[in-house]
């Protein structure tokens, strides 16, 4: 019995995350509340959490509003956008092999035991098709909403090139890691006829590139170009 109620709570990821009490109460991350509660603001469509490692911007920002928008199943505190209606989401990595390791395994879980990532394992639907050419990779995921309806889920990675990133429209894309700027630009287009919404989480190793200025204020630049900002 102990051990059956161990393998339902690790298929219940998502709805442990920011409690009112506890170690991983919701006042500890105020970066994050914020983060989350401004996708709801009007003309808000594009957001980046540029932080360092190990801060929780994927498993505990990206990762977590993704598997929100998937499923519908938002907790009576969220502040930030919501969907009512099933979803298209990319999720996207810098190498096949990182989206896998991190992305993948963030919401899925280990391929051996798919549905203990944040994705509640009751809301996976079926077997994930998997990705040609990389072992354990998956391609694309099909996820039950709480309206009801199928919300849809691919994985994919910046070295796949921008084309790869051409096609339908998308609700939510999600880019974990910084991206090239043509990839960037592409996944915007995707965004326009939905009122989208595009989630960056990375840590800004390249310096200041197109795609890191994009999110910096008047303020901050004016400080960067009188060498007052590291």
């Amino acid at each position: 019995m102990l051990e059956e109620v161990e393998r339902r709570k690790a298929r219940r990821k998502l709805f442990d995350l920011y409690p009112e009490t506890g170690p991983l109460r919701r006042e500890l991350y105020r970066k994050h509340m914020e983060y989350f509660r401004l996708g709801a603001e009007a003309g808000v469509n594009e957001r980046a959490m540029m932080a360092a490692n190990r801060v929780g911007k994927t498993y505990g920002g990206g990762g977590y509003e993704t598997a929100l928008h998937l499923t519908g199943l938002y907790p009576d505190w969220w502040e930030g956008r919501r969907f009512s209606h099933s979803v298209d989401c990319w999720a996207a990595g810098d190498t096949a092999e990182t989206t896998r390791d991190i992305i993948q395994l963030c919401l899925l879980g280990p391929v051996e035991d798919f549905g203990t990532g944040l994705i509640p394992g009751n809301c996976i639907i079926g077997e994930p098709s998997r990705r040609r050419g990389v072992a354990d990779a998956v391609d694309t995921v099909a996820v039950r909403h709480k309206s009801g309806g199928v919300s849809v889920l691919g994985l994919k990675s910046y070295d796949q090139g921008r084309k790869k990133f051409q096609g339908t429209a998308k609700h939510v894309v999600w880019l974990d890691e910084e991206p090239p700027q043509d990839v960037y630009t592409e996944c915007l287009l995707r965004l326009m006829t939905t009122q989208g919404l595009m989630m960056l989480t990375f840590t800004p190793l390249s310096g200041i590139s197109e795609v890191v200025l994009q999110y910096m204020s008047e303020d901050q630049l004016a400080a960067l170009s009188d060498g007052n900002v590291g």
